[in-house]
């Protein structure tokens, strides 16, 4: 009786294992990732081992990478900066990595130089950066105090606190008009990126700690502690979750937000579903561990790194 339980038990591990899609191929950055970008034909990844490594989107192959100044610890050993998030505008790149004392650097890279947007006499705790347009960086500090920051000037456009809770993540929409930003209370704030101006309140969904975001072609996407993936559509001001059974660390959309990507168990599988069915497409598995972005090249690609050095590239069918 136990060799046919057993047997049985062997059975339904291999067919579910079966039913994983593993990667179709596996890129290795020189650190765990933190970030990733892309153009029509590169991916940036930024690392927390001082430098941002740069592939060819079609070969997948590494063409080169950048790097940034080592830091001193505590003990006055040089080591890593960790690079919190890249961004790319034109022909420049934007680089948001950690400097002596536990402030914020925020590095550019164009011509083949090194230069600084943002410097550490500034004294911020910069969580996340990006590009509003050339001349404009916006910012998340850890007190979640949200910033415009004029490059040219030195100065801040406006700052407000998006709320009292700690800050998590933002993101923007494709227009750079609008940031969202989540935090430890699960609440979204929308805030216009021109004026500082509060929008909206996305609250009542996601009831703890919201670790990332997605937002694609008005559709917002939540990655929650409380196990939940929270999708809002805010062209019809509706919303609706589905539950996991584990954290969900990470969210992906992809451009036209008819594809979703969250990671759904304690195995750093991903799942992805089509929002206007919301029928699962497939779970897509071979991540080591805790995922750290979901990043779909249009319909039908999709990268998934994690802490580790590997990113693994999926086709989606």
């Amino acid at each position: 009786m136990k060799k046919v339980i057993t047997m049985v038990s062997l059975c339904s591990v291999l067919l579910f294992g079966a039913s994983i899609k593993q990667p179709i191929d596996v890129l290795t950055a020189d650190g765990g990732v933190t970030d990733m970008i892309h153009t029509q034909t590169k991916l940036y990844v930024s690392t927390k081992s001082s430098c941002v490594d740069i592939f060819d989107l079609k070969t997948r192959k590494k063409l080169s990478k950048i790097v940034l100044p080592k830091i001193k610890d505590f003990m006055g050993d040089e080591v890593d900066a960790k690079v919190y998030s890249v961004d790319i505008l034109g022909d420049e790149l934007m680089m948001l990595a950690l400097a002596n004392h536990g402030y914020r650097v925020v590095y550019s890279y164009k011509d083949g130089k090194l230069g600084t947007l943002l410097p550490i006499s500034k004294k911020l705790y910069i969580a996340k950066a990006k590009f509003i347009d050339k001349d404009t960086l916006i910012l998340g500090l850890l007190s979640n105090d949200i910033i415009s920051y004029d490059i040219k000037s030195g100065k801040e456009n406006w700052r407000v606190q998006a709320s009292q809770s700690k800050f998590s993540n933002f993101v923007l929409n494709e227009d750079k008009t609008k940031i969202v930003v989540a935090d430890e209370s699960g609440n979204l704030q929308m805030i216009d990126t021109k004026t500082g101006k509060h929008l909206k309140t996305f609250s009542g969904e996601n009831l703890d700690n919201v670790f990332q975001l997605a937002f694609k072609n008005g559709i917002i996407a939540t990655a929650g502690k409380d196990r939940r993936v929270v999708i809002y559509n805010t062209k019809t001001d509706s919303s609706y979750y589905k539950t996991s059974g584990f954290f969900i660390y990470s969210v992906g959309l992809s451009p036209s937000a008819k594809l979703l990507g969250y990671s759904s168990d304690e195995n750093n599988n991903v799942t992805v579903m089509k929002l206007s069915t919301k029928s699962k497409i497939g779970v897509y598995g071979g991540n080591t561990m805790t995922i750290s972005n979901i990043l779909f090249i249009g319909q039908h690609n999709m990268f998934i790194s994690s802490d580790d050095t590997k990113i693994n590239y999926y086709k989606i069918k």
